[in-house]
């Protein structure tokens, strides 16, 4: 499983993306919208550093 990434094609576009073995993209997903629904749910699980978005990150 590979890390998440943030990247910004266009100013003003930020994305959170993982890449494959190749080095390809296979997911994005926008931070602003990220970030919301991770502020609105609990996550079950633990996740851990670099795997932010697949639960939660304890401080």
């Amino acid at each position: 499983m590979s890390d998440r990434e943030l990247i910004e094609p266009t100013p003003g576009d930020k994305r959170y993306t993982r890449r494959d073995d190749k080095g390809q993209f296979t997911e994005q997903a926008d931070v602003g919208r990220a970030s919301a629904q991770d502020q609105k749910r609990d996550a079950k699980a633990e996740a851990k550093p670099g795997q932010g978005d697949r639960g939660d990150r304890r401080s």
